[in-house]
């Protein structure tokens, strides 16, 4: 199974890179298939490339669900 998860671009790097957020957790992607992001935008992420613009409203609602499962999963067992 595969998961692209949204993620907002913090900054845009050199030759086509930016800096992303996806729940805090901070990751280089590329922008080669996306060339039109900007920093504040939201993106849907899939191994290291964004794919698409996403709206700030729907970006936002996804990322706490996903929290919302976190919390609600339970810790492993040792």
């Amino acid at each position: 199974m595969c998961l692209a998860i949204p993620a907002l671009v913090v900054r845009r790097l050199e030759a086509e890179e930016a800096l992303i957020d996806a729940g805090g957790v901070e990751k280089r992607v590329s922008l080669a298939l996306l060339p039109e992001a900007a920093a504040g935008d939201y993106v849907i992420v899939h191994a290291g490339y964004a794919l698409s613009r996403l709206d700030p409203e729907e970006a936002l609602r996804t990322l706490e669900l996903f929290a919302e499962m976190q919390r609600e999963t339970p810790e492993p067992s040792p």
